[in-house]
Protein backbone atom coordinates (compact mmCIF):
# COMPACT_ATOMS: atom_id res chain seq x y z
CA UNK A 1 0.00 0.00 0.00
CA UNK A 2 1.16 3.60 -0.64
CA UNK A 3 0.13 6.60 1.43
CA UNK A 4 -0.92 9.96 -0.49
CA UNK A 5 -1.46 13.20 0.86
CA UNK A 6 -4.68 15.35 -0.42
CA UNK A 7 -5.12 18.40 0.44
CA UNK A 8 -6.24 21.69 -0.07
CA UNK A 9 -5.23 25.52 -0.15
CA UNK A 10 -6.35 27.90 2.61
CA UNK A 11 -8.89 29.32 1.27
CA UNK A 12 -10.29 27.19 -1.38
CA UNK A 13 -13.44 27.07 0.67
CA UNK A 14 -14.07 30.74 0.76
CA UNK A 15 -16.60 30.66 -2.01
CA UNK A 16 -18.81 28.63 0.75
CA UNK A 17 -22.17 30.78 1.96
CA UNK A 18 -21.87 30.39 5.82
CA UNK A 19 -25.24 28.78 5.55
CA UNK A 20 -24.22 25.87 3.43
CA UNK A 21 -21.21 24.71 6.16
CA UNK A 22 -23.25 22.25 7.95
CA UNK A 23 -24.00 20.53 4.83
CA UNK A 24 -20.71 20.91 4.01
CA UNK A 25 -19.42 19.56 7.27
CA UNK A 26 -21.68 16.53 7.22
CA UNK A 27 -20.60 15.55 3.67
CA UNK A 28 -16.81 15.72 4.56
CA UNK A 29 -17.62 13.67 8.02
CA UNK A 30 -19.38 11.34 5.98
CA UNK A 31 -16.62 10.89 3.20
CA UNK A 32 -13.99 10.51 5.90
CA UNK A 33 -16.00 7.84 7.89
CA UNK A 34 -16.24 6.29 4.06
CA UNK A 35 -12.73 6.16 4.18
CA UNK A 36 -12.29 5.40 7.68
CA UNK A 37 -14.86 2.11 7.39
CA UNK A 38 -12.59 1.41 4.37
CA UNK A 39 -9.54 1.16 6.17
CA UNK A 40 -7.78 3.70 4.05
CA UNK A 41 -7.67 6.39 6.16
CA UNK A 42 -4.94 7.24 8.69
CA UNK A 43 -5.26 11.12 9.68
CA UNK A 44 -6.53 14.33 8.47
CA UNK A 45 -7.18 17.61 9.84
CA UNK A 46 -8.27 21.08 8.44
CA UNK A 47 -5.75 23.84 9.46
CA UNK A 48 -6.58 27.01 11.38
CA UNK A 49 -6.10 30.12 9.28
CA UNK A 50 -2.88 31.48 11.00
CA UNK A 51 0.99 32.04 9.27
CA UNK A 52 2.98 29.14 10.02
CA UNK A 53 6.84 29.47 12.18
CA UNK A 54 9.99 28.32 10.11
CA UNK A 55 12.55 27.12 12.13
CA UNK A 56 15.95 26.87 10.79
CA UNK A 57 18.17 24.39 11.26
CA UNK A 58 20.33 26.55 13.49
CA UNK A 59 16.99 26.45 15.55
CA UNK A 60 16.23 30.07 14.39
CA UNK A 61 12.45 30.61 13.96
CA UNK A 62 10.79 32.86 11.77
CA UNK A 63 7.04 33.38 10.85
CA UNK A 64 6.53 31.91 7.62
CA UNK A 65 5.91 30.55 5.39
CA UNK A 66 8.34 31.33 3.23
CA UNK A 67 8.48 34.57 1.52
CA UNK A 68 8.33 32.51 -2.10
CA UNK A 69 5.24 30.42 -0.81
CA UNK A 70 2.32 32.12 -2.50
CA UNK A 71 -0.15 29.63 -0.99
CA UNK A 72 -0.13 27.47 2.29
CA UNK A 73 -2.32 24.26 2.83
CA UNK A 74 -6.01 24.65 4.66
CA UNK A 75 -6.59 21.26 5.52
CA UNK A 76 -5.44 17.54 4.34
CA UNK A 77 -6.33 13.80 4.53
CA UNK A 78 -3.52 11.17 4.58
CA UNK A 79 -4.87 7.49 2.57
CA UNK A 80 -2.93 4.36 2.48
CA UNK A 81 -4.14 2.40 -0.97
CA UNK A 82 -3.12 0.32 -3.76
CA UNK A 83 -2.99 2.59 -6.46
CA UNK A 84 -2.81 6.32 -7.14
CA UNK A 85 -6.29 6.31 -9.04
CA UNK A 86 -7.61 4.92 -5.50
CA UNK A 87 -5.94 8.24 -4.20
CA UNK A 88 -7.69 10.16 -7.35
CA UNK A 89 -10.83 8.93 -6.22
CA UNK A 90 -10.89 9.54 -2.41
CA UNK A 91 -10.08 12.83 -3.60
CA UNK A 92 -12.78 12.98 -6.16
CA UNK A 93 -14.89 12.06 -2.85
CA UNK A 94 -13.40 14.53 -0.42
CA UNK A 95 -13.55 17.33 -3.19
CA UNK A 96 -17.39 16.81 -3.71
CA UNK A 97 -17.95 16.98 0.09
CA UNK A 98 -15.66 19.97 1.14
CA UNK A 99 -16.78 21.65 -2.48
CA UNK A 100 -13.23 23.04 -3.77
CA UNK A 101 -10.28 21.23 -5.82
CA UNK A 102 -8.29 18.68 -3.98
CA UNK A 103 -4.22 18.21 -4.76
CA UNK A 104 -3.04 14.81 -4.47
CA UNK A 105 0.44 13.67 -3.90
CA UNK A 106 2.13 10.02 -3.37
CA UNK A 107 4.35 10.12 -0.03
CA UNK A 108 7.71 8.83 0.44
CA UNK A 109 7.71 5.37 1.85
CA UNK A 110 10.60 4.62 4.50
CA UNK A 111 10.78 1.25 5.72
CA UNK A 112 13.10 2.00 8.36
CA UNK A 113 10.18 4.36 9.85
CA UNK A 114 8.05 1.89 9.12
CA UNK A 115 9.50 -0.44 11.36
CA UNK A 116 9.74 2.08 14.27
CA UNK A 117 6.30 2.19 14.54
CA UNK A 118 5.20 -1.63 13.99
CA UNK A 119 7.85 -2.53 17.37
CA UNK A 120 5.90 0.95 18.79
CA UNK A 121 2.67 -0.82 18.13
CA UNK A 122 4.12 -4.09 20.07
Amino acid sequence: MTRYLISFNDGAMDHIPDEDWPDVGKASHAVIQEAVNAGVFVFGAGLERQRASVVATDGMITDGPYPETKEVIGGFVVVDVATREEALTWAAKIAGACRCAQEVRELMQDPETDAMLRRADR
